[in-house]
């Protein structure tokens, strides 16, 4: 497999990041919204420390893949034909604009959590390495109202990363270009 990106698909770099946010999105999510269901005592406190990491781990992440994109652009994207329409302008600001929404809230919904831990007054720990002390006394009115805002962000986030998906599935089974495949490990689009 190629590390880097070709002019016709992603590189196993960007294809590795791209999966492993996928699959920390997903685990920080279930865990967030499954919180209440888990027995208060050890698995709960386990349940949002993997949370918490998980969280920490797709702004590292994110940061990391928008960095490498500096060093290895993305291919152009795939030219899409329907019969005698061409919707390469409307759907490439579409795509450029979910790419960028999708992007801030990689950043801003784990930010926010962050922010949620601290206004209970509770210390961030980071990877189990150390922790980061909440810089400001507990504050549970604003806790609550800031666990409000990381949720419709998460929601907001998974809700996009949705439509992310099925827009590359109505390529791949609609229009029947390689958007999805070039995606795809072990995948021979292009080759």
């Amino acid at each position: 497999m190629q590390i880097f990106n070709s002019p016709t698909r992603y590189g196993a770099v960007a294809q590795s990041l791209h999966w492993l946010v996928v699959v920390l999105v997903i685990l920080a999510w279930v865990l967030g919204v499954s919180d209440d269901l888990l027995p208060k005592g050890p698995a709960r406190e386990a349940g949002l420390y993997i949370h918490i990491t998980a969280g920490l781990l797709v702004i590292v992440l994110t940061f990391v893949r928008l960095l490498w994109r500096t060093v290895d652009p993305s291919p152009p994207a795939e030219s899409t034909e329907f019969g005698d329409w061409s919707f390469a302008g409307w759907m490439g600001l579409g795509a450029k604009l979910a790419h960028f929404g999708l992007y801030v809230l990689l950043v801003a919904a784990p930010l926010v959590g962050i922010a949620v831990q601290f206004a209970r007054g509770n210390g961030l720990p980071v990877f189990g390495l150390f922790e980061i002390a909440s810089p400001w006394p507990a504050d549970r009115a604003f806790a609550r109202d800031l666990k409000g805002i990381h949720e419709l962000l998460s929601h907001g986030l998974l809700a996009l990363a949705a439509l992310h998906a099925a827009a590359a599935l109505v390529h791949h089974w609609v229009f029947g270009d390689r958007t999805l495949t070039r995606m795809l490990p072990g995948s021979d689009a292009g080759r």
